[in-house]
């Protein structure tokens, strides 16, 4: 549905992207995420056809953006993360002249507008002016427009911005639902969102492709081990002694502990699950026992690895992005 090879974007001497290559599925919901000034709008408008590329190409539902820019943009519904909004205009007239715009038939105009309204709940102010309402509400105005054209793509920057906890978890559903019937691209800075929405993540630092692919592959890729938080009351240089000397055990690391207890992150092969003699290490040496779970990396850790510690990603298919 999303195919981008080797798009590049350059202003006089600053390269805001290089070489940015990655592929998404249709029906797919994948989230781009990148520190500020990664790259990541410009990726987004370039393929929301708002500007162009320096070299590089670009095919959305099969067309190329520049050369079928026209083509492309009736397939795409953009939210950009500053919605422009008519703000004289009342919240239902505006999205009828939006779906007149996208090529919406005149008879199904009323049908589609009435279908977003409720999707983004906001029917009951589809009579007020765009101008008098909340920040919350804009940002779901400018999902409704982006939803009213039916698009088979949709680029969504920063969609739950400015909304409070019950409309972020509304929008986030309604993101969710969307999966099969239309493919996503989701840029936002909020991580758990991503990996409670998407399928796969693709991430850019200083407009660079680092990472991507499907959130669970990147977690075992960037974090091979599995691991278990341990918490005993014991002497903590004995405790750590004896966890390193579980077989199969690769590392001990500390980790805060309560109430006096030694609290350690104990990591193992992949597959090895080593709390049952974590236990009986326990049970052998009377150390009370006050915590045995295991822990798995997240999408936070990803980033934060690939991007803050600036690592290299692994060796994966370039222009996959969330199979």
């Amino acid at each position: 549905m999303i195919e981008v090879h080797d798009l590049t974007k350059q202003y006089g001497p600053v390269t805001a992207i290089r070489d940015v290559s990655f592929t998404v599925a249709p029906g797919e919901i994948v989230g781009f995420l990148g520190p500020n000034g990664a790259g990541k709008t410009t990726t987004m408008r370039i393929l929301a056809g708002f500007m162009p590329a320096t070299r590089g190409t670009a095919r959305v539902a099969g067309y190329d953006v520049f050369r079928e820019s026209l083509q492309v943009r009736r397939r795409i519904g953009y939210l950009p993360e500053n919605v422009p909004l008519y703000t004289e205009l009342r919240v239902g007239p505006y999205l009828e002249f939006v779906a007149e715009v996208k090529g919406v038939p005149r008879a199904e105009r009323r049908r589609r507008v009435a279908d977003v309204l409720e999707r983004c709940r906001i029917a009951d102010v589809a009579h007020r002016r765009i101008g008098t309402l909340s920040k919350g509400y804009r940002q779901r105005v400018g999902l409704a427009q982006a939803l009213v054209g039916d698009p088979a793509v949709l680029i969504l920057d920063e969609p739950t911005i400015g909304l409070d906890p019950r409309q972020i978890a509304e929008i986030r559903a309604l993101i969710k639902s969307l999966a099969g019937r239309h493919t996503v691209i989701l840029s936002t800075h909020i991580l758990p969102e991503v990996a409670m929405v998407c399928s796969g993540v693709i991430i850019i630092n200083r407009g660079v492709i680092v990472a991507q692919g499907p959130i669970d592959r990147l977690v075992e890729e960037f974090f091979p081990t599995a691991r278990v938080q341990v918490q005993l009351e014991g002497p903590r240089e004995a405790v750590r002694e004896g966890l390193r000397k579980i077989p199969g055990v690769l590392a001990v690391h500390d980790a805060p502990g309560a109430d006096g207890a030694a609290g350690f992150v104990v990591e193992a092969p992949r597959g090895r699950d080593v709390r049952a003699e974590v236990f009986r290490l326990a049970a052998e040496q009377r150390w009370p026992l006050t915590e045995l779970r295991r822990v798995g990396a997240t999408l936070e850790e990803v980033f934060i690895r690939v991007v803050a510690g600036e690592e290299p990603a692994p060796e994966a298919e370039p222009a996959e992005a969330a199979r």
